[in-house]
């Protein structure tokens, strides 16, 4: 095949013209590949008439190595890379990939010019009786020993973080002490092939491709302070537009040291005497078509500061928000009065609704009951001491608590009420819930566009 120069091949690739001729009928009359001729259209496309001036072949292998990484990194082809980066001929690149894969890093190391050396094997019987006994025998003995002191220590360091010590970690720590001991006798010491080695060194040069992930992940960690799990996590990024298998965030979480700071405790209780009050309308039927269907209600107790706080919502069970609520130092009737006053100011003036409580003696007062039935509202109560009746209130109590009351420090009851406000702002209005993948009030308002 014709040797072509620099000013031969810039003749070469200005002469073409697509229109009057195919690339491989203009190669086939210049004495050239079809690859070679689409390779130096490419150089010229990239590069100009400076394309055919890079004369140097004898590359480092640092340089192949990035090369190589680039071409993993952006998936571009193996011409285009070559390209790229002037390669005089693109083969060179494919002859790269292959000694990387088969020798590793070390395989790429350019050849020394010139005759090679006659010198005496280090290995050989006369070599070895030559240097036993000598001074620098002994300084070989104590490197190796210097060697085998230091590598596991620093190993031991890597592997606190998982609990195990990984081919990862083994080659990380030769790598750092790659300029102290020879690279052979270090693999040799972490036990794992010299191959295996320089494809673990080439994989941590690559930039860390979850990066971005783990960064979304870490961001949606702190702003819900910690309250949510993979799961939820998981849910969060869909929104944002990730897809992303819950066990993949699972192990990144535990891989970022991010745990769930949330930890729910079992509700138990005592099955008592059935009530006679109202009878038990909602019949554990938890779900609700619409908004406005189903409430539910109970009270809750707070122990802060020495004093006692007592909590009393309305939870609508179509969406799980919370339709309002009254917070007070003593649980009197006032406390339910009020709450109940502010709910229906909620309420359509058409409806069907079904409010229910346990049998608590607030909802069992004339005044309540009054008022539930002048709004044309249906009361159901509880079995007496069955918690199970009105288990979605309850839950929500226990999720309250983990994630707020002993999730949080307060430095008064105050700070405490002034707190607990922005967590009911927080859970109707960004908490996901795990059903519905969406707040409370997304999930209403999803509901009224629709209908």
């Amino acid at each position: 095949m014709t040797k072509f120069t620099k000013d031969s091949k810039l003749a070469l690739i200005q002469g073409y013209d697509s229109d009057l001729l195919s690339q491989t009928e203009y190669a086939n009359q210049m004495g050239v590949t079809k690859s070679q001729l689409q390779y130096w259209l490419k150089l010229y496309e990239m590069h100009g008439e400076t394309a055919f001036t890079n004369g140097y072949t004898n590359y480092p292998a640092s340089f192949k190595l990035d090369v190589l990484n680039h071409m993993a990194q952006s998936h571009a082809s193996l011409m285009d890379t070559a390209a790229l980066f002037k390669l005089p001929d693109f083969s060179m690149l494919y002859s790269w990939q292959r000694k990387m894969e088969t020798g590793g890093l070390e395989a790429l190391e350019p050849k020394k010019k010139g005759r090679p050396s006659m010198k005496k094997n280090p290995n050989s019987p006369s070599k070895r009786s030559a240097v036993e006994g000598s001074v620098e025998a002994l300084e070989e003995r104590i490197k190796q020993l210097e060697m085998e002191n230091e590598y596991p220590k620093k190993v031991e360091c890597l592997s606190s973080k998982q609990g195990k010590i990984t081919k990862q970690d083994k080659a990380q720590v030769v790598w750092e002490l790659r300029h102290k001991y020879p690279v052979m006798a270090l693999v040799r010491l972490a036990g794992i092939p010299r191959s295996t080695y320089y494809n673990l060194i080439a994989r941590m040069n690559q930039p860390d491709s979850n990066a971005d992930l783990e960064a979304e992940i870490q961001s949606i960690y702190a702003e819900h302070e910690g309250r949510y799990g993979y799961r939820r996590i998981r849910d969060e990024l869909a929104i944002r537009g990730w897809k992303v298998n819950h066990k993949k965030v699972q192990r990144l979480m535990k891989k970022m040291g991010l745990k769930c700071l949330v930890r729910m405790k079992k509700y138990k209780s005592y099955k008592g005497t059935v009530g006679k009050t109202a009878p038990n309308h909602l019949d554990r039927q938890f779900t609700a078509e619409a908004p406005n269907e189903k409430w539910v209600t109970d009270i809750t107790e707070f122990k802060l500061f020495g004093e006692k706080l007592y909590l009393s919502p309305i939870l609508d069970l179509f969406n799980g928000e919370i339709i309002t609520y009254t917070i007070g130092s003593r649980p009197t009737y006032a406390l339910v009065s009020e709450m109940l006053d502010a709910g229906l100011k909620r309420l359509p003036e058409e409806h069907h609704l079904l409010l229910h409580s346990d049998q608590g003696w607030h909802y069992q007062m004339k005044p309540y009951r009054h008022a539930l039935k002048s709004r044309g509202i249906l009361q159901s109560m509880s079995r007496k001491g069955n918690c199970y009746d009105n288990a979605v209130i309850e839950n929500f109590f226990g999720i309250l608590k983990s994630e707020f009351l002993y999730y949080k420090e307060f430095e008064n009851v105050e700070h405490f009420k002034i707190e607990l406000k922005k967590y009911m702002e927080y859970y109707n209005t960004k908490r996901l819930k795990a059903k519905t993948k969406m707040s409370p009030v997304q999930y209403r308002t999803h509901f009224e566009k629709a209908a």
